[in-house]
């Protein structure tokens, strides 16, 4: 395909646009395989807290229990990655979906949750991309991810409280307070967000939005809330967390998840005053 019937192509898929001359452009595949990163499993008697797993830089889990037990791929948390879903499912099948896209593709998880100092940095942008939920699917005005709007914010540190992921949609505490009342996925209400440091004993995997005591939930939490005679409530499914480098689209409920997963990549247009750079199917350079 020569300059001028990309540019025209350009035009007529578009309209009456502001274009620029294209040197070359190179025909490619979409990449567009999700990499299973990190599960949460609530419930599975290993807690995946504020100050464990996401800084470690070490394997946690399985292959083979990766979606039903905590899990996280050390080389995949390595790797730079440009989009994220959040997918709540129960036994690897797909209860909820949400899909951001990153506002720095050349950042791995890694390098992201490790940035602690000062912390509470709002990752995505423009709100989720997708969101798919099953009709029946339970507990959804509670869930910490699904019941609020926003983007992504990770390592949402306040006095001695951190939050790994949380929606910029919830309650969102003040750097300087001890409310205790933000919600989210790896949380330690008792701890040194900034070093990772904590004794645990108010830790714990997923807090739900539910008032009151009610936020425990599953088993995967700290002795405190339990000598003080609390309980979890039954888990809403396991939150898996898959990455892509292009991939910005992910299947919705009832898809049955692997370690990876194959979806369309749907294309999108970035304007630059006016310019158009086609980033889907096409690289121009």
């Amino acid at each position: 395909m020569n300059v001028a019937t990309l540019t025209v192509l350009l035009w007529g898929l578009l309209g009456v646009v502001k274009t620029r001359t294209i040197e070359r452009a190179e025909k490619m595949e979409p990449r567009t395989t999700w990499h299973l990163a990190m599960n949460l499993n609530p419930s599975d008697g290993h807690m995946m807290s504020y100050t464990v797993g996401w800084t470690d830089d070490v394997f946690i889990g399985t292959h083979a229990e990766a979606l039903t037990n905590d899990y996280l791929n050390r080389l995949v948390w390595r790797h730079p990655v440009s989009y994220i879903a959040i997918v709540r499912h129960h036994a690897g099948e797909v209860d909820a979906v949400k899909v951001f896209r990153f506002k720095e593709s050349d950042r791995s998880m890694l390098s992201r949750f490790n940035a602690t100092d000062p912390g509470r940095e709002v990752v995505t942008e423009g709100g989720p991309l997708q969101v798919s939920v099953s009709n029946h699917a339970q507990n959804m005005d509670e869930d910490t991810i699904f019941s609020v709007g926003g983007d992504l914010a990770f390592n949402w540190i306040y006095t001695n409280n951190g939050h790994r992921v949380v929606m910029t949609g919830g309650h969102l505490s003040t750097v300087d307070s001890n409310d205790d009342k933000t919600r989210g996925l790896g949380n330690d209400l008792q701890c040194n967000p900034k070093t990772g440091v904590s004794i645990k004993k108010w830790a714990s995997e997923v807090l739900n939005i539910a008032s009151g005591y009610f936020y425990l939930l599953g088993t995967d939490f700290g002795a405190g809330w339990k000598e003080l005679g609390r309980s979890g409530r039954g888990s809403f499914g396991n939150y898996a967390i898959f990455v892509s480098e292009e991939a910005n689209s992910f299947p919705g409920p009832g898809y049955k998840l692997g370690l990876t997963v194959e979806a369309e990549s749907k294309p999108w247009f970035d304007w630059h005053g006016g310019e158009v750079i086609w980033s889907g199917w096409y690289i121009l350079y």
